[in-house]
């Protein structure tokens, strides 16, 4: 997601592809004009591409500061579509589950946004952003006193551990590996597990001079590399603390411990979930979170066309009642915008990810035919289905406009000029093509929005003479499914926006020949000598000419291996019912700000 992500630092994670899931960075909404001006939508996501800073130990002492008007009290009930992809911090990398962690766990670091959109690293766990030594190979975190989680169990620096080394075991699959292949170095580049195959659980631990905990309140991290971006990392969702004493390991996905504001009371996988407040947070200890409702019931298996038609109508528990991941349908946004006291009701932003139609380089090998793909796949149609102008933007290549380094006019299929398809063109490329290889097999997810997106690739491709057979997957799987390497699939499609603003974030999880594994973002299967040739070079550069190198491997995958085809920019557009309070845009969820909502009566 996934993904999930970004900014500046903001962190997203991974996607939309099951009708919505990420991470990400941006400025505050709180309703008002939506925008149908692509150029002035992407300058204002530029905004997204700026380095965020680091916070010291003030910025990081709670509590939050107050929201305007907040008061506590009440339950807000949330709407969902899909089921839950994961519970485990460890296996976080979609945003739906991310957006979740927002009130569950608590990392050593964590995202800050002001009312003006500027976002900042602080001390979540730890008493500050981090301190560097040996140029940047070395990071010290010192545990703030007095945190712990649901049970009242202290946390020290033996859980941060402990959370660090799980990674390592091999039912952790699907969240983000950076921590992981940083720690292992050169020495491990292959394979970061080999560092420590047991994850912990069998005795043996990381040595001390790759992750040190000299007493309880010290965690000390050696890398063989400078790794600046060590404190945006580690406040992703998936590297949120797992206390030692309350690990079940893979059975932990389904009932993990508390350490945010609230604690899971009951969950029924797909129908229902309940959060309840956590006693034992301290919000003294926590500079973002809040606590003002008494709990948040969930429902899934609620459509977006239901969702907006309840949300619209505004009666009710429906008053009370947010869009966690989901967006307004498409077919009802008129009916939003158009109306100014529901338009005041929403939240909106431009969003990092790049939705794009991967290909399964292992089972579709001819490039002619992912090139004429590229050619006749029709974004205008795709981005309809998911609200047209409000939706998101015709995308012409792989990097997001919240990206530095994203590249406007760099456009090698013609696709904003040609935004239905370029059907000629698809045409000429396949007609030396045989018929046994236009054949594909498309895996779409079992929502209102993968069912749209199905009926565009169905329709864009057959106009070319392609067989397209779709498959559904469960849409709370759908990443899990895809990310399988031995899928039965040909193409599926997905989202991916920057985990924080580099190019880095994006070219290495998603096409580095080193990431070949189950669960990976790397779902095409890339594995071209060349691409990790330059993923190596740019990762040893300074900033200036590493961004160089990451655009010649950005065109040199568009242009020579097209392992996707782009699709388009995502915008996002929630509604919330009237007697919801403090919602806003999040610069670091790419959705409604989870952490600071109240009722008003």
């Amino acid at each position: 997601m996934m993904s999930h992500r970004s900014r500046t630092a903001r962190a997203v994670v991974v996607a939309l592809a099951a009708g919505s899931l990420a991470l990400t960075a941006c400025s505050k909404n709180e309703g008002g004009k939506a925008s149908t001006d692509s150029k002035k939508d992407q300058k204002q996501a530029a905004v997204q591409s700026e380095a965020v800073t680091y916070g010291d130990a003030a910025a990081s002492t709670g509590p939050a500061a107050e929201v305007p008007g907040a008061k506590p009290g009440g339950t807000i009930q949330v709407y969902q579509e899909s089921g839950l992809s994961h519970l485990d911090p460890g296996q976080i990398y979609v945003s739906d589950a991310g957006q979740l962690a927002n009130l569950l766990f608590r990392r050593l670091t964590q995202f800050e946004e002001d009312d003006k959109g500027n976002v900042s690293v602080v001390g979540d766990l730890a008493t500050d952003s981090g301190q560097s030594s040996d140029g940047g190979k070395t990071w010290t975190f010192k545990l703030k006193d007095g945190i712990k989680d649901e049970n009242g169990n202290e946390i020290t620096s033996a859980d941060v551990r402990h959370s660090v080394e799980r990674l390592f075991a091999k039912f952790i699959f699907d969240g983000p590996s950076y921590l992981q292949t940083w720690l292992a170095g050169k020495q491990y580049a292959d394979d970061y597990r080999k560092l420590l195959p047991g994850g912990g659980f069998d005795g043996k631990h990381l040595p001390a001079s790759v992750l040190d905990t000299p007493d309880d309140h010290t965690v000390i991290f050696h890398f063989d590399t400078p790794r600046t971006d060590l404190p945006q990392t580690l406040a992703m969702a998936g590297y949120a603390v797992v206390p030692a004493k309350s690990d079940t390991k893979e059975k932990y996905d389904q009932a993990p411990v508390s350490t945010g504001p609230y604690k899971i009371s009951e969950y029924k996988v797909g129908k229902t979930m309940k959060l309840v407040k956590n006693a034992n947070w301290d919000p003294k200890t926590d500079s973002v979170r809040h606590q003002y409702v008494n709990g948040f019931n969930f429902q899934f298996g609620v459509t977006g066309s239901t969702q907006t038609k309840r949300l619209i109508a505004d009666q009710g528990d429906n008053k009370n009642t947010i869009q966690f991941t989901g967006s307004v349908d498409a077919t009802q946004i008129q009916d939003v915008i158009g109306n100014p006291e529901t338009n005041k009701r929403t939240i909106k932003g431009y969003q990092p990810y790049v939705m794009q139609l991967n290909f399964n380089l292992d089972r579709v090998k001819d490039k002619k035919v992912r090139e004429a793909i590229t050619y006749a796949i029709n974004s205008k149609s795709l981005i309809a289905g998911e609200g047209g102008a409000y939706g998101g933007d015709v995308a012409p290549n792989y990097f997001a406009p919240t990206l530095p380094g994203y590249e406007p006019k760099y456009d090698p299929f013609g696709r904003l000029k040609t935004p239905q398809g370029n059907i000629a063109k698809a045409k000429e490329i396949l007609k030396d093509v045989p018929a046994s290889e236009k054949k594909l097999v498309f895996a779409y997810a079992n929502s209102e929005k993968g069912q749209r997106r199905k009926v565009a690739i169905e329709d864009a491709l057959s106009k070319v003479g392609f067989n397209v057979v779709s498959k559904e997957i469960d849409s709370a799987s759908y990443y899990e499914q895809i990310g399988k390497l031995n899928n039965p699939y040909d193409m599926y499609i997905t989202g991916w926006g920057q985990d924080w603003p580099s190019a880095a974030t994006v070219i290495t999880p998603i096409y580095d020949p080193n990431q070949v594994f189950d669960g990976s973002p790397n779902y095409s299967h890339v594995k071209d000598p060349k691409v990790d040739e330059l993923i190596k070079k740019a990762l040893t550069q300074e900033p200036a000419e590493a961004a160089k190198t990451w655009n010649e491997a950005h065109h040199y995958l568009l242009e020579d291996v097209i392992p996707a085809a782009p699709l388009w920019y995502t915008k996002q557009l929630q509604l919330f019912g009237s007697n919801i309070g403090g919602a806003r845009y999040s610069s670091v969820s790419s959705y409604i700000d989870v952490t600071r909502l109240y009722l008003k009566s």
